[in-house]
């Protein structure tokens, strides 16, 4: 039987009729909380000029801190609490954002509660559990997920899209294809938390389940 992993990802299965009108015109009601999130995982600026002199507007975010802890567990041995309270609470915000994109659920994605998405990403003890060396190479480990993870959310993109026409009929969503998109995403997060934010040493299994 395999172990579990320590970074897991679920997804309460909605035993409910989900809300069509909702459902079908989720590309739409997206769009806010997408832009909150695009705030927070990224960088935009734009310029205008007005009377003569220019003005600077736009928005700014830091997304996830991937380099800092990187330098830290380096050189330090440490990972400042903060920076991974940062890292995880970001990662489950996206979490959110992703499984109401995928029609997983609609409810539509708190900015800091973790409704019926659930992830698990244990506090790492540097000098214990992470070798100060491996960060620098767990991106080429990694590649093999990368090239799996691509075909995979292609897959996932096609259950998202049957799922879409079953909730419209029948006001479900196929238990098959929940638990594969809930596979792809566990499997995603499993990768960011050990080539990404570099919270476990502990290499990814090539599994869908938990």
């Amino acid at each position: 039987m395999a172990s579990e992993y320590p970074v897991q990802l679920t997804i309460d299965y909605p035993d409910r009729k989900l809300d069509r009108v909702s459902s079908a015109f989720r590309i739409f009601t997206l769009i806010p909380i997408g832009i909150v999130l695009g705030t927070l995982a990224g960088s935009s600026y734009a310029w205008s000029r007005s009377d003569g002199s220019s003005t600077r507007t736009g928005a700014t975010g830091v997304g996830l801190l991937l380099l800092p802890p990187l330098l830290m567990i380096l050189f330090r041995q440490k990972y400042p609490r903060w920076w991974f309270d940062w890292n995880f609470n970001l990662l489950g915000f996206s979490n959110r954002v992703g499984a109401y994109a995928a029609l997983l659920t609609d409810t539509y994605p708190a900015t800091d509660e973790e409704q019926s998405v659930h992830l698990e990403l244990p506090y790492p003890d540097v000098k214990q559990d992470l070798n100060r060396w491996l960060p620098l190479v767990k991106w080429l480990l990694a590649l093999p997920h990368y090239i799996v993870l691509a075909f995979l959310f292609l897959g996932a993109f096609v259950c998202v899209v049957i799922a879409w026409f079953a909730i419209l009929f029948t006001g479900r969503y196929p238990r098959g294809l929940f638990d594969y998109v809930v596979g792809v995403m566990r499997w995603a997060n499993r990768v960011v938390a050990y080539a990404g934010i570099l919270t476990t040493d502990e290499y990814p299994p090539f599994r869908l389940s938990a």
